[in-house]
């Protein structure tokens, strides 16, 4: 077996017909629906992109001449390439296999592959082949929530809702689950206007919540983050699947009532506090800078850093 370089991806490749007793006319003739391919053919089909750590991916649905291989020659092949890549000194193989092509899920495990994740339509395997145990990062095990404290200064009101899908019906911030991609200030403004018909504008970022073995998290770790906003719109029209009640309700009687969560009521006081005391006492304010990735940028919150002491060079 030996490896070569195609399209930029690495293939690994058994040797050909005719060489280790592997009859000339096999490779063609062995291809067809649910006919076992012989291991050439198989290694010919298995492609690897060398990944900066020392591992190799393979992207199965990348290949669509394996939709007629069945699953014993699969795992012929994919047992030759695994020598292929330990001889390379790769580390790890990281194995994408389409949900159409979970027939291979077994063949690989047999191989020694175990879960990484899973995604709708695919699901990732991984083989660790470095000295010891694995060192190989887990997949995300936490879950991200938003709500938005959308505060009226001028009427000193503060809009909240009331779950229709919950066991008890307590006041709370509108809010939801942030989409892959999205900034926390961007799901915030989303998920009060979908909830409540209210535009609004990010402000800041007030507090953060870790909780783990979360019920609502399948029993992995939630993050439930509360941002300020300022509201562009005062007319409620809140949605009828997702909210009992909703209304602008005046903070004092937010922090009086009973009737709410105990995260509600902290935050309700710290924008007391931020109303009365200065903004600037209780905001994490954002600020975009230039990740190490070259092009990409991130999203950087902290109390905010006078200006003197952004330009400052020394300690003096």
């Amino acid at each position: 077996m030996r490896a070569s370089r195609s399209g930029g991806a690495w293939r690994a490749v058994l040797p050909r017909a005719g060489h280790c007793g592997f009859p000339a006319g096999r490779r063609g003739a062995s291809r067809g629906p649910g006919r076992r391919w012989d291991a050439p053919a198989v290694a010919d089909e298995l492609r690897g992109e060398p990944d900066r750590f020392g591992g190799v991916s393979v992207q199965l649905a990348r290949l669509g001449a394996l939709d007629r291989l069945d699953a014993a020659s699969f795992r012929t092949g994919l047992q030759a390439a695994i020598q292929q890549w330990r001889s390379e000194g790769r580390i790890a193989v990281w194995l994408h296999i389409p949900i159409l092509q979970s027939r291979f899920i077994a063949p690989a495990a047999s191989l020694g592959f175990c879960f990484h994740h899973a995604e709708s339509n695919s699901s990732t395997l991984t083989l660790w082949l470095g000295e010891g145990p694995s060192r190989l990062p887990g997949y995300a095990t936490h879950q991200l929530g938003v709500a938005g404290a959308v505060f009226d200064e001028n009427t000193r009101k503060i809009l909240v809702v009331q779950d229709r899908n919950k066991l008890k019906n307590m006041w709370k911030f509108p809010g939801g689950l942030s989409e892959p991609g999205e900034d926390i200030g961007d799901t915030a403004v989303r998920e009060v206007f979908e909830e409540t018909g209210i535009k609004s504008e990010f402000k800041s970022l007030l507090s953060i919540r870790q909780q783990h073995a979360n019920p609502g998290a399948f029993g992995k770790s939630d993050m439930y983050i509360i941002c300020r906003l300022k509201p562009y719109s005062f007319t409620i029209n809140f949605c009828q699947h997702e909210c009992l009640r909703c209304e602008w309700m005046d903070l004092s009687d937010l922090i009086k009532t009973e009737n709410t969560t105990p995260i509600t009521s902290r935050v309700a006081r710290l924008l007391l506090y931020g109303y009365r005391e200065g903004f600037d006492k209780i905001d994490f304010t954002m600020e975009e800078l230039p990740a190490v990735y070259t092009g990409l940028f991130y999203k950087l919150y902290h109390k905010e850093l006078p200006d003197n002491y952004r330009t400052m060079t020394g300690m003096d």
